[in-house]
């Protein structure tokens, strides 16, 4: 029996080291990736980033008309940009400085 279980162990790794020699040199050869799902992934969180800035514009629309009824809403500062920034057409609003 104990024989039998030696035999069984160096077929295994035998083959094992044979499969690693195998595909080192398949490897080089083997289709490239598919960029299908990292695309999908970029397209969705692109979406979804669009998505929330609409619905935060949106509040900000109807908070504002709620405190100030029947006047144009001013332009939102963005949220996660500090820096400078141009308005071309309207006027942008105060910084805190």
């Amino acid at each position: 029996m104990t024989s039998y279980l030696w035999r069984k162990y160096a077929d295994y790794l035998y083959t094992k080291w044979e499969k690693n020699i195998l595909w080192t040199m398949v490897d080089p050869y083997r289709r490239p990736k598919s960029f299908k799902p990292l695309v999908a992934i970029y397209t969705a969180a692109f979406y979804t980033g669009v998505v929330g800035a609409a619905i935060t514009e949106q509040l900000y629309k109807e908070k504002y008309w709620e405190d100030h009824p029947g006047q144009e809403v001013p332009l939102m500062m963005p949220k996660f940009y500090k820096g400078p920034w141009r308005v071309y057409r309207g006027e942008a609003i105060q910084t805190d400085k």
